[in-house]
């Protein structure tokens, strides 16, 4: 089937059923497996992004799936702090060793300052497109 069925799940992001081949309408696999009472949107495969990045900010109306945007940046800020904090472990080591802890520090300024950019360019990206270009380095 080229089609899926999409619905806003409980936990504020966004089920896709993708139904199989049983012997059933997808408006019948549609009222078997969608909760009682949610509201829901049978929308051609090409409706769903195929970029997985930001699935848990998505949100389904009556006919598609959006990327909240506020929602979208701060999983962003998310994947930023993680990479950072990788970044960091091993200098974070050095730190503490005399000899290496000048070379360390530097470098954690350099890290830092990296991480500062990508931080304005994640707040100021006007849209979904321009914040996969943002974070499509940390990946």
């Amino acid at each position: 089937m080229e089609q899926r069925i999409i619905y806003q799940n409980e936990e504020g992001g966004v089920s896709v059923i993708v139904p199989c081949d049983c012997g059933l309408t997808i408006e019948e696999i549609a009222a078997k497996d969608v909760p009682v009472g949610k509201p829901y949107a049978i929308v051609d495969v090409a409706d769903i992004p195929t970029d997985r990045t930001f699935r848990n900010a998505w949100t389904a109306d009556s006919s598609a799936i959006e990327t909240d945007l506020p929602k979208a940046r701060e999983i962003s800020h998310e994947m930023r702090r993680a990479k950072r904090s990788e970044e960091f472990k091993p200098l974070d080591v050095d730190a503490t060793i005399p000899d290496r802890a000048v070379d360390a520090e530097a470098q954690r300024v350099a890290v830092r300052a990296k991480y500062d950019t990508l931080q304005i360019d994640i707040d100021g990206a006007k849209d979904v497109g321009e914040l996969l270009a943002a974070v499509v380095g940390m990946k």
